[in-house]
């Protein structure tokens, strides 16, 4: 007998229901609010369904006119309330409005379970800020840029690359998320030890599914002296160990203290899903950078910081217009929150000019 199945797939297609977030109205970012712009809470949607929140920032005393506008994301694992908030007020007083977003799955974000990471979705994240802006009564639609902060550096590139309607990119202390995690820092990561990581992943999501919740992990991975892969359950320590790694006390100066501690962000307080390298390692974010040209990219690093070579290179791939800015002195880590450091002078006049 054949029975149909129709009212089953009908009722597991059911509408879901909407999601409803909770947001922190009172001022609590890690820099000080400007009594230059006007700052609100705003919401808007990726073409996955996931609401995304925000932090918008208009000059003062903007009038009626439609302003040139710019979106902020980044660093990797921050929220809106550390690095590219700052960097959103900051070039909100310079005359743009400006849109410092959560991604996808993290803080005040939507999207379950939380704190993925996701090449795809991340790129999408940009691309629907510029839906927001371009609606936004108070924006220039044809004046719109992006500026990524580190890990989101190279998600902003990967968004300019298809979204034409971006006019001006700037990667600011960029990672390569995808080329860090396929291939290892400096791409010391050899097939074998690739494939041993990618084993144990592809293991765990059996236990995440067996679980009906995804472990946690952090995107380092360590594969010892016997051949066994070490995943750390949190992207930071608790505390910093005697005689730390360079690195490591670098980002745990600013996630992990008063400087750049925030509740919400991941870095500060937890980790990723543990999987979600997996499509890291399977999805180069910069395949099509030269397709941003003849858009101009601005990217901006430090002298001695240790993640020099993504813009170095990445500066390479790409078609001109195309310049890079290398800041005498400053380290990684400078460059997401030190004023003396990070060079908005030369962001304003990047932007000013390709924004026109």
């Amino acid at each position: 007998m054949l029975i149909s199945a129709a009212p089953a797939f009908a009722q597991s297609q059911a509408a879901p229901q909407a999601e409803t977030l909770t947001l922190t109205n009172q001022w609590d970012k890690t820099f000080p609010k400007s009594n230059k712009v006007d700052h609100q809470k705003v919401t808007f949607k990726n073409r996955y369904g996931i609401t995304l929140a925000a932090d918008l920032y208009l000059p003062k005393n903007r009038g009626n006119q439609r302003l040139a506008a710019i979106a902020v994301s980044g660093p990797f694992g921050a929220v809106k309330e550390q690095a590219s908030g700052l960097y959103a007020q900051t070039m909100a007083e310079r005359g743009f409005v400006t849109l410092a977003f959560d991604p996808s799955y993290t803080g005040e974000s939507g999207g379950q379970p939380r704190n993925v990471a996701s090449p795809d979705i991340n790129t999408e994240d940009f691309m629907a800020a510029v839906d927001y802006l371009g609606l936004n009564p108070a924006v220039n639609r044809d004046r719109i840029g992006v500026i990524g902060i580190c890990g989101f550096g190279g998600m902003a590139l990967n968004a300019v690359a298809v979204d034409k309607r971006v006019k001006a990119v700037v990667a600011a202390t960029m990672y390569d998320m995808s080329r860090l995690m396929g291939k290892g820092f400096e791409d010391g990561l050899s097939l074998e030890n690739r494939t041993k990581i990618l084993t144990r992943l592809s293991e765990q999501r059996w236990k995440d599914a067996e679980n009906g919740s995804p472990a946690p992990g952090a995107h380092d991975f360590y594969v010892d002296a016997n051949g066994n892969v070490e995943i750390a359950n949190r992207i930071l320590p608790e505390t910093l160990p005697e005689n730390p790694n360079p690195v490591t006390k670098e980002f745990f100066d600013y996630y992990r203290t008063p400087r750049g501690y925030h509740k919400n962000s991941v870095a500060s307080s937890g980790a990723f899903t543990g999987t979600s390298p997996m499509s890291f390692m399977n999805m180069p974010l910069l395949t099509y950078i030269k397709e941003i040209s003849p858009r101009p990219i601005l990217f901006v690093v430090g002298e001695n910081a240790h993640s020099r070579y993504f813009s170095e290179d990445a500066y390479k791939a790409a078609a001109q217009p195309k310049e890079i800015v290398i800041v005498k002195g400053a380290n990684h880590v400078d460059l997401y929150d030190q004023l003396d450091k990070i060079p908005f002078d030369k962001i304003t006049d990047f932007f000013g000019k390709n924004l026109k």
